[in-house]
């Protein structure tokens, strides 16, 4: 389903006005340079020591840290890593939540020469062994508060380094280690939400290109305060804590699980916060207090769809002078593009676009077959760059599929993301979901974003999951999750009536169920494994059934029971929103031709699918075809019983007609 935008506010030209007017350089800005990627990330931060040693870097609620005295801890850690593990690369193991002390164990590590990888403290025993297993780490850092569970995980094949019981080094200055910009950073191990979790790694070049597209774009300088919200294990704090360390701007850690969402609001007023960055849920959430946040210039929304009202949200209650930024990037490629938002734009489309292309990132859309897609053409998105992941930890074969060399030119690469989009003619990016969660009703590609699209451009409903369950009988049908605005929940006829102006029959969800809240994965993201099954595909429209009225209806009904295996019908059922295609249309038709002796095209059943219109028309056909009035006669028989209208079933069943 392809669409046109005229909307002259989205157009790239109005993008620039927005960089032009809003995210100007300040004087305190100094723009990322291409030649600054070619080191590693302790040097470029070893920089920023220099320029400003006595400026804070970290800031933890009462806790402040300088420039200098993160760097000392830092080295300070570095060589006790160096005494415990000698100088070769290899991977350490980080348990922490967000807090000053993650900050000196991801510095302490690469300032060792060795690369990190967070393990989440909430996980499963089994998931966070599997993953010490898998990367070898022989060393876990953590702090006081995970240290049992870093010793219960080591279990005699790691050891453990409390970073707040050891004892400081007795050398504080820079660790004499020789990193190459190609040398590993890091391995994050991915959620496991689109199949197996796999560990992503990276190096020191391509972190620092990601900082660069972020700096650059937002104008990232010494002045500004980043949040940090996200646990250590997603990779969406690498933007963020690189981003400020290695401009010699200040890292804010909130712990969101101990320090709640209740206290978000006032904690970004008090910090002073600059740039603000979450999943969208997130800012939905903290924004229920009706605060105002004067010090927020930019806000960042990643890892999952921005919709319309969270820029109603931004638009009410940040100040005049910020700009809401709405992003596309994974684990393996970073920043890919980007959508600027200001107070005055009137966003009309229910989904925010992702937007534009940052330097040296570049996007395709191709089908199944490889081939480039056109404009408002839904394909994959495939991201073009020298600046990918390294691949999969120890999984080459994975890595090959996943990543392939670009025929165009020898040092790019593709990276399909599995991810579905379209683009605008101007080039302006529209994300639709994950490829995985494709399907195909009535032999059309559904993909249920366009249909979470058009619910969500229902005033009335705030969030929308589409969805498919698959009876025994192999029918798909089209599920839709709605969490509603307000107390008063939407009567389904009023979707269907609201759909049905933009989207084709086939393509109106067959069942909606009413959620409080969508479900969540541990980053914010909408948990589309956790959301409930039907109970029950018969209790779709309880509160619109009108049962089937007459000998006509009753019998359509019974044979639509019979053909999509299903227990009832009512008169304003839709057959292909019950689970009917063009297969099944063809066997409807036969059997009502050897109950009513009328042919039925095909074509029919596409224009006239509910029960009701399709009595109709067979009424006129019968009329039609007899002398007798035989039509208005049928319409007369009320009171034919179920054993009747199974007696004829039976005998279409039998060929006896």
């Amino acid at each position: 389903m392809s669409k046109s935008h005229d909307n002259p506010i989205s157009k790239r030209e109005d993008q620039q006005k927005i960089l032009a007017k809003y995210i100007n350089p300040t004087c305190t800005f100094v723009p990322f340079s291409k030649q600054a990627i070619n080191q590693s990330i302790p040097a470029r931060f070893e920089q920023q020591v220099e320029r400003r040693p006595k400026a804070i870097a970290v800031k933890e609620n009462s806790v402040s840290v300088t420039y200098t005295e993160l760097n000392c801890r830092a080295n300070y850690l570095a060589r006790v890593i160096l005494d415990m593990l000698g100088p070769r690369s290899e991977p350490i193991a980080l348990i922490f939540h967000q807090c000053h002390l993650l900050i000196t164990a991801i510095l302490g590590t690469l300032k060792a020469g060795k690369f990190y990888t967070p393990l989440n403290p909430l996980d499963t025993s089994s998931r966070n062994a599997n993953i010490l297993t898998e990367t070898q780490a022989r060393l876990i850092i953590t702090n006081s508060t995970y240290s049992p569970l870093a010793h219960q995980l080591a279990g005699g094949n790691q050891r453990v380094l409390n970073i707040e019981t050891s004892e400081a080094h007795s050398h504080a200055d820079n660790p004499s280690i020789t990193l190459k910009p190609d040398s590993f950073a890091y391995i994050y191990f991915t959620s496991g939400s689109t199949g197996r979790p796999k560990g992503v790694v990276d190096n020191h070049r391509n972190v620092l290109h990601n900082v660069m597209r972020y700096t650059n774009s937002l104008c990232i300088s010494s002045d500004d305060r980043l949040s940090l919200l996200q646990a250590p294990h997603f990779s969406g704090t690498v933007s963020s804590i690189f981003g400020a360390l290695l401009n010699g701007a200040v890292i804010c850690p909130y712990n969101l699980i101990h320090q709640g969402m209740d206290r978000l609001a006032t904690w970004l007023n008090e910090m002073e916060i600059s740039i603000y960055h979450s999943v969208p849920v997130i800012f939905r959430s903290f924004l229920r207090h009706k605060n105002h946040f004067p010090s927020i210039r930019i806000i960042r929304l990643e890892g999952d769809r921005a919709v319309r009202d969270d820029i109603k949200l931004y638009q009410q209650y940040f100040g005049q002078n910020c700009v809401l930024v709405n992003g596309l990037g994974a684990t393996e490629t970073g920043l890919c593009r980007q959508y600027f938002v200001n107070k005055e734009m009137n966003v009309t489309d229910a989904i925010v676009p992702i937007g534009y292309p940052v330097d040296d990132m570049d996007i395709l859309l191709v089908d199944e077959a490889g081939e480039k897609v056109g404009f408002n053409e839904v394909g994959e998105i495939v991201v073009k760059s020298r600046y990918l992941s390294l691949g999969y930890w120890q999984q080459p074969k994975l890595t090959r599929e996943s990543f392939v060399a670009d025929p165009d030119e020898s040092e790019a690469r593709l990276y399909c993301t599995g991810d579905l989009g379209q683009l605008r003619p101007d080039g302006c990016l529209e994300y639709l979901g994950r490829k995985d969660f494709q399907c195909k009703i009535s032999g059309q590609t559904v993909v249920p974003a366009e249909i979470e699209e058009a619910l969500l451009g229902i005033a009335f409903i705030g969030e929308a999951v589409v969805s498919t369950f698959e009876n025994k009988a192999g029918v798909v049908r089209l599920i839709a999750y709605i969490v509603s605005i307000g107390d008063t929940k939407p009567s389904v006829a009023e979707i269907n009536r609201l759909l049905s102006k933009h989207l084709p029959d086939t393509l109106i969800p067959t069942e909606y169920i009413f959620l409080s809240e969508l479900p969540m994965t541990g980053d914010g993201k909408i948990d589309r494994l956790g959301l409930p099954e039907p109970t029950s595909m018969n209790n779709r429209f309880e509160k619109n059934y009108v049962a089937p009225q007459g000998f006509v209806e009753r019998t359509i009904a019974k044979i639509w029971e019979e053909v999509l295996n299903i227990d009832r019908v009512g008169s304003s059922d839709n057959f292909f929103a019950l689970g009917g295609d063009s297969l099944r249309g063809i066997q409807l038709a036969s059997l009502l031709r050897n109950v009513f002796s009328v042919e039925l095209p095909l074509t029919t059943l596409f224009k006239m699918p509910t029960v009701r219109e399709l009595s109709i028309e067979l009424l006129r056909l019968i009329d039609n075809n007899c002398s007798t009035n035989l039509g208005r006669m049928l319409t007369e028989i009320e009171e034919l019983s179920e054993v009747e209208v199974a007696r004829i079933l039976t005998n279409v069943k039998e060929n006896k007609g």
